[in-house]
């Protein structure tokens, strides 16, 4: 097992490297930007997620196995267990940072109600193997048995790196042992539709020390790419990312969740068995999704029908998919790529990820959330239904709960374990990564802590003040992140104040108690030209302040104007405005239409011009995160330019 000095609620803890992430309770929010996200999640969407889930009896699908009611019609999808799991993940980091009891006393009431589902040979799912129902494993495409497997290993991990072994764990043991019975090398040559259960057994092998639960998970990734899982629908093999095997794959395709998910695990297994070649090849899917497929935002997946990444360079605002839950998986899998090389690029990636996408779907107060993350919505979308459960809300507003409702036990389990990414240990050097007002204090063994006082409004202000308040007996080292769009930054310290390119600045001179580090990041907007490749936005530019993206919405135009009017005036810096900016802007009269009738095409030796003469007035635009929460709204990110 693993060793309880250094890996106690902490998210991600590699087998081998030299790095770790920081405890959950070693860095402590004192205010600003997540600490209210976090602040919400405790309070509000802990609660909501289990009473929608209560309400509409996918808890009580446990009750009905434990007690032989399963021949009557079961609630919720087939894999709506996975939701009660990650509510259980997210239970489990909550107590592990704040050790309120009410949260232990949720988590230890749903345990008791699984526990009593589950089969006397480990097997434990509500939909499939008991009267009334199919059999194990008879669907294996689309049955999500192992992904909602997966979830419970996760959320076991969590409990177990929290408080240590207990009932839960030991409900997650026997699940993983039952799965390495029936699908090991000598058994069925299985796999999952979903991508998870790879996660899933290899977080659980290294926090055990069990060696058989990678060995499975790095069997089930071997397994993929062949084919073996059958067609559903209109969606090929590439929907489950079985049509190519991970080690020969150049770049993510298919369901971007699943996609995701799987790359995590592989990430994983790579690292906890040395395969430096099955890690550089989740390296090179990475590089190439990133550089082609992936939003302004950080947001994944461009496709509706399958949820899916599109080819290169298809990456259509307007029929952005950008799912929350492929911008949560997004994290995983850079922040474990972050672990294993050390590169600052995956530490820049989760930042624009964190902000622009899972920042995003949650309402201010935690009870409503986006499924999806467009980057143009054209009209004002219809009402949600506050009471009832919602269909995916493709954008616009955002919805209590979904009728799949994966997104929101995401959030919550990201959100309370938010601290595990902030900060990383290699050695005597430590890494601010991501920045918040906090005080964090790092135990150094018998050498005792270093402790740290940040002081920031980071990311609507660029300054990062850091006091050092206890230092270890030992030298060690401060370094920080400086984002790849911060040209211009500096740093101070002992050794007075400097430049700071993008990448790594190190901290010069020892660290005291009483000295003081401050790094200045420029947060002004700036214009951000998208490839000239991506053709539905080719002409188009959008705004960006910090870490942020910022977007235009319909209720700050001019009432005579439209968002499929405006142009923005490049050759004029918008400037700051509050937490967004001024960008001047003009409404433009499109030419004279065809005939009635006839499509919106017109023959000309060149291009016809836009009728009427300009009228340019300064138009606000708002942070993304912050879109549709004065009502539902039209808003875009990328403007034409005039």
């Amino acid at each position: 097992m693993e060793d309880d000095t250094c890996t106690r609620a902490v998210p991600v803890v590699p087998s081998g490297g030299p790095r770790r992430g920081i405890g959950l309770d070693e860095l402590h929010l004192t205010g600003g930007f997540w600490q209210r996200l976090q602040r919400s999640n405790s309070r509000n969407t802990l609660h909501h997620c289990l009473e929608w889930m209560e309400r509409l009896g996918w808890v009580a699908n446990f009750d009905r196995v434990s007690e032989g009611a399963t021949d009557g019609p079961r609630p919720g999808w087939q894999f709506s267990d996975s939701e009660i799991y990650k509510l259980l993940e997210a239970l489990a980091w909550e107590h592990g940072r704040t050790g309120e009891t009410w949260v232990n006393e949720m988590l230890e009431s749903l345990v008791d109600r699984i526990a009593a589902a589950q089969d006397d040979d480990g097997y434990l799912n509500t939909c499939f193997g008991h009267a009334g129902q199919q059999p194990r494993y008879a669907d294996l495409e689309s049955g999500h048995e192992l992904y909602c497997a997966g979830h419970l290993l996760q959320a076991a991990v969590a409990r177990l790196r929290s408080v240590g072994p207990d009932k839960l764990v030991e409900i997650a043991c026997r699940a993983a042992d039952h799965v390495c019975r029936e699908f090991g090398p000598d058994s069925r040559a299985g796999l999952c539709g979903h991508p998870e259960i790879e996660l899933g057994l290899a977080e659980l092998g290294r926090a055990l020390g069990e060696p058989r639960y990678t060995e499975q998970a790095r069997l089930f990734i071997e397994r993929r790419g062949y084919g073996t899982l059958k067609p559903i629908a209109l969606l090929d093999a590439s929907y489950f990312q079985d049509d190519t095997p991970v080690r020969e794959a150049t770049v993510w395709r298919g369901h971007a969740v699943r996609a995701l998910y799987l790359a995590a695990g592989t990430a994983d297994v790579a690292v906890d068995t040395g395969d430096t070649r099955l890690l550089a090849a989740v390296e090179r899917q990475w590089e190439r999704t990133v550089e082609r497929r992936t939003y302004l935002t950080g947001g994944m997946g461009s496709r509706h029908q399958d949820e899916g990444f599109g080819e290169d360079w298809e990456l259509p605002p307007d029929r952005a998919y950008c799912e929350t839950c492929a911008g949560i998986a997004s994290v995983m899998v850079s922040w474990r790529l972050y672990l294993a090389t050390g590169e600052v690029r995956y530490a820049d990636l989760m930042e624009r990820t964190l902000y622009n996408v899972v920042a995003t779907s949650p309402s201010p107060d935690g009870r409503a959330f986006f499924y999806a993350n467009p980057l143009h919505q054209r009209t004002a979308a219809a009402g949600i239904r506050p009471g009832e459960v919602n269909p995916r809300a493709e954008g616009g507003v955002r919805a209590p709960w979904f009728d799949v409702s994966c997104c929101p036990t995401n959030l919550a389990r990201t959100l309370a374990s938010w601290q595990g990414y902030a900060a990383s240990v290699e050695d005597d050097t430590v890494t601010l990564l991501q920045y918040a007002a906090s005080e964090m204090r790092l135990a150094f063994g018998d050498d005792g802590a270093l402790a740290l006082s940040i002081t920031t409004e980071y990311p609507h202000d660029g300054t990062v003040r850091i006091e050092v308040v206890e230092t270890p007996d030992r030298a060690v080292n401060l370094r920080l992140r400086v984002p790849h769009w911060a040209h211009g930054a500096t740093l101070a310290d002992r050794a007075g104040e400097r430049g700071a390119e993008p990448g790594w600045a190190h901290v010069r001179g020892a660290l005291v108690p009483g000295s003081v580090v401050e790094l200045r990041l420029p947060v002004d907007p700036r214009l951000t030209w998208p490839d000239p490749r991506i053709d539905a936005i080719r002409g188009c530019v959008a705004v960006e302040r910090g870490p942020l993206v910022l977007c235009a919405e319909s209720v700050d135009l001019p009432q005579s104007w439209s968002l499929d009017d405006i142009r923005l005036d490049a050759a004029r810096p918008p400037r700051a405005d509050g937490d967004g900016a001024l960008a001047r802007m003009t409404s433009v009269q499109p030419p004279s239409p065809p005939p009635s009738g006839y499509p919106p095409y017109r023959s000309s030796a060149r291009p016809p011009r836009d009728d009427g003469e300009a009228t340019w007035r300064d138009v606000p635009l708002v942070p993304y995160y912050r879109w549709a929460r004065r009502g539902s709204s039209a808003m875009r990110v990328f403007v034409p330019t005039a």
